[in-house]
């Protein structure tokens, strides 16, 4: 289900993350063994750095990101959006326990249909949501259109890893257990087997750094982490 396009991608997707966002959390820490804490916090820093004003986090899902955006000293405000009510529901729960309420606004809405004006924001990222969206390139546009001139575009995501034994390693842990360990933790086994399946149709880390300069950003690059299996990608909305 990984190969499906446009609206037939987002209901199918929008379909499984709403079954499993009551364990989206848990699995998130055993999967990366907690690092994903670390890297979100890592691309909160690379986005703000150098900047100040309001934060945007698309395809927010329980809020990691905007969150972590809210405790760098150059965002005054971070705003989440998301496509699914049960991740808004969950990420203001944090929100609230963690006093941040002043900070951070959570919302619902489409990644393809920002529902804001051009040049909105200081800074907007996106974490491990990317390979859900119907239209990446069309996301990615958005992204731009809302961010200020010298502001900055970020995305955290999963990323085919070249070829050899590392790779296959990875793979193979990837295909069998996350299905697995999935399937038990959240009752859902299929979102788990399309998680696997998505980074297999995804871009590999030089062709979305070529798609971000194709929408007008400078000073691209990126950066792997996770042993290879995790790439921040960042660019500059031109002044």
């Amino acid at each position: 289900m990984a190969q499906l396009e446009g609206d037939a991608k987002q209901e199918y997707v929008a379909g499984l993350f709403a079954s499993i966002a009551g364990k989206y959390d848990l699995m998130n820490d055993l999967m990366t063994f907690g690092q994903h804490r670390r890297w979100k916090k890592h691309t909160a820093r690379i986005t703000a750095q150098g900047l100040h004003g309001i934060s945007l986090d698309i395809a927010c899902g329980t809020g990691d990101l905007a969150r972590a955006l809210s405790r760098r000293q150059e965002i005054a405000h971070s705003v989440g959006l998301d496509l699914l009510p049960e991740m808004i529901s969950l990420g203001n729960a944090k929100i609230r326990s963690q006093n941040l309420s002043s900070k951070v606004t959570l919302m619902l809405g489409d990644a393809l249909r920002l529902p804001f004006p051009d040049g909105s924001f200081a800074c907007a990222t996106a974490g491990f949501s990317l390979r859900n969206m119907p239209d990446l390139k069309a996301a990615l546009a958005e992204m731009v259109r809302v961010v200020k001139p010298g502001g900055r575009v970020t995305t955290l995501e999963l990323s085919p890893m070249p070829g050899g034994l590392k790779s296959s390693l990875f793979r193979l842990c990837f295909h069998k257990l996350v299905p697995l360990l999935g399937g038990l933790i959240s009752g859902n086994r299929a979102a788990y087997a399309y998680l696997p399946q998505s980074v297999d149709y995804f871009l590999e880390a030089d062709r979305l750094a070529a798609i971000f300069r194709e929408l007008g950003l400078v000073d691209v690059g990126y950066r792997r982490m996770g042993m290879g299996t995790v790439a921040l990608h960042w660019g500059q909305r031109p002044q």
